[in-house]
């Protein structure tokens, strides 16, 4: 990770991952004290059921708290938000959250290319992504358009993935600000808008 790049003007961090991504939202959560000004938003595949295991377990591990998503939500900076299953998640431009049921992509949905670039162009530049590990290509487009808007885009390093395809996939594809290790993510979101001494 570049050291001393300071990272201003997030309204929304969205994190995608499938198989193998669980095990590091789990490790950073946790770890995070709160948010500063920014919302965050997690999109992983899930099994096609109406499970709210994800939700609970994060629920219960988490400093800060989580939010279910039903349609038309608002987006309140400071809260963690988790895409539940069989639905796409939608970013609106009134800052709220809608779900949709549309064809998978990528086998998926929630798909986290649906997500990423519905996210960009609600936001544009004020998006941060990151994109963790998984077994398909789901997440590349989205990042792409993600950078395209001006957003930042983050890729969890392959040698750390359990799953290395989805990030390596990621890096030969777009041209992502920061590669980074699971040990750097804390580090990486907690400085996300911090007034710099």
């Amino acid at each position: 990770m570049e050291k001393n790049k300071v990272i201003t003007n997030c309204k929304v961090l969205i994190i995608g991952g499938s198989a193998g991504s669980l095990s590091v939202l789990l490790q950073i959560l946790p770890q995070i004290p709160k948010l500063n000004d920014f919302a965050i938003v997690i999109v992983v595949h899930r099994k096609s059921t109406d499970d709210q295991t994800l939700e609970d377990l994060l629920k219960l591990k988490s400093k800060i708290k989580v939010k279910s998503v039903e349609d038309k939500v608002p987006l309140i900076p400071g809260f963690v938000y988790i895409a539940p299953s069989n639905y796409h998640l939608l970013f609106e431009k009134n800052q709220t959250l809608s779900l949709d049921t549309s064809e998978k992509i990528n086998y998926s949905r929630p798909s986290i290319d649906v997500s990423f670039e519905s996210a960009a162009e609600a936001y544009g530049e004020s998006v941060i992504a990151i994109l963790l590990s998984g077994s398909n290509s789901d997440g590349t487009n989205g990042l792409k358009t993600i950078k395209n808007f001006g957003g930042i885009i983050a890729v969890q390093n392959p040698i750390s993935a359990e799953m290395p395809f989805m990030p390596n996939n990621a890096i030969l594809n777009t041209n992502p600000d920061f590669i980074l290790n699971k040990e750097e993510m804390l580090d990486f979101i907690n400085s996300i808008n911090k007034k710099q001494d």
